[in-house]
């Protein structure tokens, strides 16, 4: 009997979902009796009932082409804006569920799609997800879907900025994406050969990042390569900020928590610019013209690495063959190298973050990188 599977993309757009898809769809369709629909724009698609049937036609010429045909969305599932308030959608998500028959319902995305999608579980729906970031921060995996061909991009843009550090005699600080972890800054600094790398694990002080280029300088080498991640916080700043945590963890009623998150807020804001602070900052300690360099959204566009490729076609082939089945609740994670169903539960409100005694971090220090503490 042919059983019916619903996708979806959600959250931040990643090169290789195409990929998945694909993986997904011509899995179902060649391997397992499955008939696949997608929603469009994340779960406000699957909210009002806008879908696509994944056929043959729909999947064709997908495999190269980065971000998802299906479109994307932040929206939570339990705080939707309906009109200006945030209301739980949920049942509603249940019942355009119900009315397609299906069996199960992929869902392609981060962390955040991680725990909507466990809350969508928690509703009675059989859910499957796959990891997709290029933060590469989900746990429970070890790799997601997207980071490979957002490190090549980043390590590419770190090697064609040395000519003009190298030209200029200048420090060039370039901010890598990466949320709060510090995979995508720390790969690319590395295979690039940056000088400095910051990273959120590791706090910093400006102080020995100008005394590191200073040595440099010092031994002739008149320029500098600073690849530092968006998460990454000064040791002064980090203790700031887990003084203000705990304050508001500490806070004895309402009216103290609610002036610890707004402190908190106020902090956040303040520290959207620190990239070009620290810019400024080692200019003036090292006497050296600095400039800098923020990639963006350019590290989550364009055609997906063959890695991801790779990676986008197994998971999806995967979670075809899991739906088959009959199994849900689960994140098809990787490990090694094949896939595995690990429990939804042990991946929500999670985070992979860089251990400090990493191989990566440890080669940066052997070849004389400095990490900023």
């Amino acid at each position: 009997m042919t059983k019916n599977v619903g996708v979806l993309t959600a959250g931040g757009d990643t090169p290789g979902l195409n990929a998945a898809l694909r993986g997904l769809g011509k899995s179902a369709m060649y391997k397992y009796d499955l008939q696949l629909v997608g929603f469009y724009d994340g779960f406000r698609g699957l909210l009002h009932d806008r879908n696509i049937l994944l056929d043959d036609s729909a999947l064709s010429g997908i495999l190269t082409i980065g971000g998802t045909i299906l479109g994307t969305s932040r929206d939570k599932p339990h705080k939707m804006d309906m009109g200006g308030k945030l209301k739980d959608m949920r049942d509603a998500m249940v019942d355009t569920y119900n009315q397609h028959h299906l069996d199960a319902l992929v869902c392609m995305g981060g962390g955040g799609t991680q725990k909507n999608a466990y809350g969508l579980m928690e509703k009675g729906l059989n859910i499957i997800t796959l990891p997709k970031t290029i933060d590469n921060d989900i746990a429970n995996t070890d790799v997601t879907l997207g980071f490979d061909t957002a490190l090549g991009i980043a390590t590419d843009a770190v090697d064609r900025l040395h000519s003009t550090a190298h030209s200029h005699h200048r420090i060039v600080v370039v901010e890598i994406m990466g949320h709060n972890a510090g995979w995508l800054a720390l790969g690319a600094g590395v295979a690039g050969g940056a000088d400095v790398i910051l990273i959120p694990e590791i706090p910093y002080d400006t102080q020995n990042i100008a005394e590191a280029i200073l040595e440099r300088s010092r031994k002739g080498k008149h320029f500098s390569i600073v690849a530092v991640s968006e998460g990454a916080m000064s040791k002064k700043d980090r203790k700031r900020e887990q003084e203000i945590r705990d304050e508001k963890q500490g806070a004895k009623d309402k009216k103290e928590k609610e002036k610890a998150k707004k402190a908190l807020g106020e902090f956040y804001k303040h520290q959207s610019d620190r990239t070009m602070r620290l810019a400024r900052n080692l200019e003036q300690l090292t006497g050296l013209e600095s400039r800098v360099t923020i990639l963006g959204y350019v590290q989550r566009g364009g055609t997906p690495s063959a890695r991801d490729r790779l990676l986008g076609s197994m998971i999806g082939g995967s979670a075809a063959a899991l739906i088959a089945e009959g199994k849900s609740g689960v994140m098809i994670s990787v490990k090694g190298q094949t896939t595995k169903p690990v429990k939804l539960e042990t991946v929500v409100n999670k985070r992979r973050i860089v251990p400090t005694d990493h191989l990566w971090v440890k080669t940066a220090r052997r070849v004389g990188t400095c990490l900023g503490d």
